[in-house]
């Protein structure tokens, strides 16, 4: 697919996806949704990229909401079509093996935010402003952030957060254990890139384990989360990585890890 709203960068082991509609604040239609899965796909398939970080261009908006121009016109056929064409979005970043990190630089709000919820985690400018507003405009959220929200920072909060449509700045969305981290816009990426290094440098497959652990145990009782976490931990015993890593810690070397 040819990408007229999405930019890919590649170095480090890092891919960056930046949602590049600056002129209408990085707002998605249904082609920038279309476009951010397939570049996500892309950089799914590079070997060379370890961890994924998303991001919005220009310095006012990570993505700033859904395309308001667009969804007025919409009947509900076309708004479910919408919906589910923002759910398989959403749904491929949860089922990706790679960790993504929401790099927000601005506003997320309404399909912004529910960008990022389907992150693995949010670290934010001190400028950003979170929420999602949609009640105000007569609807509800609907790229996942009447579930993914409630899960992240509790339904009462979650529940606030939508009847009232209110933003949250950066440190208010810290403090409510929405965003892990905020930071200055000049240190956003650098802060970032940092971290993302940091994960990049561990076995891939051990962290893709993880990830699929964590997301799947969450929706089970906890002895089946249990049960869960010791099939996926076992089966890394049967990969290279896991002799390497352990090997390497015994002779005090740094590990290198192929993802096999």
């Amino acid at each position: 697919m040819v990408l007229k709203n999405i930019l890919i960068e590649i170095a480090d082991g890092i891919g960056v996806v930046k949602i590049n509609r600056p002129q209408a604040l990085n707002a998605l239609n249904s082609e920038v949704v279309e476009e951010l899965e397939s570049a996500l796909r892309e950089v799914e398939q590079d070997v060379d990229v370890k961890v994924v970080v998303i991001t919005g261009a220009g310095e006012k908006a990570f993505v700033a909401g859904g395309d308001i121009k667009e969804m007025s016109g919409m009947d509900p056929a076309a708004a479910r079509a919408f919906s589910q064409r923002g759910h398989r979005l959403i749904n491929c970043m949860e089922k990706m093996k790679k960790p993504i990190i929401a790099a927000v630089n601005g506003y997320a709000l309404g399909g912004g935010l529910e960008l990022a919820l389907a992150c693995d985690f949010i670290y934010a400018s001190e400028k950003a402003r979170l929420g999602l507003p949609e009640a105000t405009l007569g609807v509800i959220p609907g790229f996942g952030g009447t579930q993914n929200l409630p899960r992240l920072i509790g339904i009462n909060r979650a529940k606030e957060l939508i009847f009232s449509g209110k933003q949250l700045t950066a440190q208010q969305a810290r403090d409510w254990g929405l965003v892990n981290e905020v930071v200055t816009g000049e240190e956003l990426m650098s802060r970032v890139f940092e971290i993302a290094k940091k994960i990049a440098a561990n076995g891939p497959l051990a962290v893709a384990a993880a990830k699929d652990a964590i997301n799947n145990g969450l929706d089970m009782a906890k002895e089946d989360g249990l049960r869960y976490e010791g099939a996926v931990f076992s089966l890394l015993f049967d990969s290279a990585d896991q002799k390497e890593g352990m090997g390497a810690f015994v002779e005090k070397r740094p590990a290198a890890f192929k993802g096999k």
